[in-house]
């Protein structure tokens, strides 16, 4: 193997990949990757992405989330970025910008090329090169109208095991749904109908990991796009990968030796790329992606954070949101929590189990359809009709728009749960459509019949750039708030990822978390979830640690203490503190 691979790398794969197939098969599917391995060069130009830090945040984003007359989406998308967050925001990721045939992108026709609607490889390289960039590794399914499923539908040699069939009447009682959709499609083969495995829709076929083919294929997808600059890899519904009948089909030994393998590859060869799962299950579940916190994920979705923030605000009561966020352990290793409220998707509310009361979640479900957002359910093996995402935008999810509160007051509400996520330790991943300031689009829904498209509004370059310049709109009043989170957050190293954090118990109304360690000033951020003022009463091992005035960070401006009242700090109505020594 080439000097430069970390020592142990082949003896890892190889370990990895006899789990999987076997010491017999094992040995020529490890010569086979070593060769690709071997082969392996980024392309001109790729620079490799920085360790995360403090200054590390990520946009979620549509590859034609932005357009105008004449030009493709990707090219808009990255002259708008550069216009709004350059230097602010590190990292981009851009959602499937593939060819595709359902799903928003989620069901990818050709892994290798760049939708033509939205631009070409030259455009991704453009963004590449202002920005890090994340990209979906669409890892579970293809489309049918993939050429590796039409392959397989014709029968060709080297696609008759890529797939999943499975036989009429066989017991499959015990596998995990994430939808309510038939676990089996039928399909017409030259070889007479079948019975083919998919886990989300009839339209996203899942492949068959157990042929080792199928792993050498992906991993050659896996390296096309670190030639390509992509530096972050998301591992798009991994949960599901590897299938055993009788078991749940969910979270598998052999899924997680995958993305061992995965990570030992991208040790190999490109050290600074970074994995991330998408896992929307309950907390235990997810963290176990981390592994030891070297060998697997460096990133994993903190799913019970949006859920748990929309509760806190639409009750003023922060206690199931402290209550767990106390709980959580460091990751292990150099891996780290990604942050997020709002994305593509809605509110998950799956990974609230054992976190908050079935009333609460029951009150979250009826406050989304009351302030004009859709709920979507499932039915169990039982077929019981279960919640199992809110369709809204973030920012409806907490103020009615049909209300009669002011739109200051609102937008303070929202960008309070922002400085919540931004305030945690790990990455925060923020969604466009939060970044700047959208409603819930119940057009969308109308139009296209899907809930998810409520928070998927594409919108023109004009207008957003308009709105923008207009101090007095939604979108100004917000991006201006973010702006100012995002830097102060960038410019504090108690902000960092792995910088120490604890959740403090101090009123039910606010959620108070102390960042920092012993090698950096401290950071106390307090946010107040209600519609009442709060005075904070700091306790003494808290004010005890802070040795001279406050500052707070967001304003520049010294506490409004009193010698009268030190230890005492006042909360407006969904106010944010952000305190450290005058002198940090």
């Amino acid at each position: 193997m080439p000097r430069s691979f970390p020592e142990g790398v082949c003896s890892r794969l190889s370990e990895h990949l006899e789990f999987l197939y076997g010491p017999t098969r094992a040995r020529g599917v490890l010569e086979r990757l070593i060769v690709r391995l071997k082969g392996f060069v980024r392309g001109e130009g790729v620079r490799p992405r920085p360790s995360l830090s403090e200054r590390t945040s990520i946009l979620i984003t549509y590859g034609d989330q932005v357009s105008e007359p004449g030009a493709p989406p990707l090219h808009t998308l990255g002259d708008v970025l550069e216009e709004t967050v350059s230097g602010l925001i590190t990292d981009v990721h851009i959602l499937p910008f593939f060819p595709y045939s359902s799903d928003d992108g989620f069901s990818v026709i050709d892994y290798e090329a760049v939708d033509p609607k939205l631009g070409d490889w030259s455009d991704i390289h453009r963004l590449t090169g202002r920005f890090g960039l994340m990209a979906d590794l669409v890892i579970n399914h293809v489309s049918a109208q993939s050429p590796w499923f039409q392959g397989f539908l014709r029968g060709e040699p080297g696609f008759s095991d890529f797939f999943i069939t499975v036989e009429e009447g066989t017991d499959l009682s015990n596998v995990v749904r994430p939808r309510a959709l038939p676990l089996l499609t039928p399909v017409k083969t030259n070889r007479g109908e079948k019975l083919v495995w998919t886990t989300f829709s009839s339209d996203q076929i899942d492949l068959n990991y157990a042929n080792p083919e199928v792993l050498l294929r992906m991993i050659d997808v896996l390296l096309f796009y670190v030639r390509q600059g992509v530096t972050l890899i998301r591992l798009d519904a991994v949960a599901f990968l590897w299938k055993r009948i009788g078991s749940a089909c969910v979270h598998c030994e052999e899924t997680h030796r995958i993305v061992k393998l995965m990570r030992g590859v991208l040790d190999a060869v490109a050290p600074d790329v970074l994995l991330i799962t998408e896992t929307n299950v309950p907390h235990g579940e997810n963290i176990g992606y981390f592994g030891s916190g070297t060998d697997e994920a460096q990133l994993v979705y903190q799913f019970p954070l949006p859920p748990l923030v929309v509760d806190a605000f639409q009750r003023g009561d922060a206690t199931s949101l402290s209550r767990w966020a106390a709980t959580l352990a460091p990751p292990p290793g150099n891996a780290t929590f990604f942050n997020f409220l709002a994305s593509h998707d809605g509110i998950g509310l799956r990974p609230l189990k054992g976190l908050l009361e079935p009333a609460h979640v029951e009150a979250m479900v009826e406050r989304t359809v009351a302030h004009g957002g859709c709920v979507s359910f499932w039915r169990d093996s039982d077929g019981i009709q279960s919640a199992y995402e809110l369709n809204i935008s973030f920012f409806d999810a907490l103020s009615d728009p049909r209300g009669c509160e002011p739109i200051d007051l609102q937008v303070r509400k929202f960008l309070t749960a922002q400085a919540i996520m931004v305030s945690l330790a790990g990455v925060p991943g923020i969604y466009f459509h939060s970044l700047f300031g959208s409603r819930s689009w119940l057009r969308g829904v109308e139009e296209r019949g899907e809930n998810r498209a409520i928070n998927r509004e594409k919108l023109t370059k004009k207008r957003l750039l308009d709105e923008l310049h207009d101090v007095d709109s939604l979108r100004a009043k917000v991006f201006g708030g973010y702006r100012k989170l995002l830097e102060t957050r960038n410019s504090c190293a108690a902000f960092s990822p792995h910088a120490p954090q604890r959740v403090l118990a101090i009123s039910p109304h606010v959620f108070a978390v102390l960042r920092g360690g012993a090698d950096q000033p401290s950071i106390l951020c307090l946010h107040n979830v209600s519609g009442e003022g709060v005075l904070v009463r700091l306790d003494r091992d808290i004010a005890e640690r802070f040795n001279s005035p406050l500052v707070d960070l967001l304003r520049g401006e010294g506490s409004p203490e009193s010698e009268s009242e030190v230890g005492f700090v006042p909360l407006c109505p969904y106010g944010t503190v952000w305190l450290t020594e005058a002198s940090a």
